[in-house]
């Protein structure tokens, strides 16, 4: 009744030196993932912010 289940984040003190490595590895992994995409859409909303005001200001002359 008290056997993990498999979508539990492991303790660090149920993890050997090698798995705790192999973890942190993952982790860095998924965190620079996310870094790039969240990155990317903050360029994104600003370019789409720069678009729209050189429109509104073509569209004034």
């Amino acid at each position: 009744m008290n056997e993990p289940s498999k979508f539990e984040t492991p303790q660090p003190e149920h993890l050997s030196k090698a798995q705790s490595d192999l973890y942190r590895a993952r982790q860095r992994g998924r965190n620079k993932v996310l870094g790039i995409v969240l990155g990317s859409l903050a360029v994104l909303f600003f370019a789409i912010s720069i678009v729209k005001i050189a429109a509104q200001i073509e569209g004034a002359n």
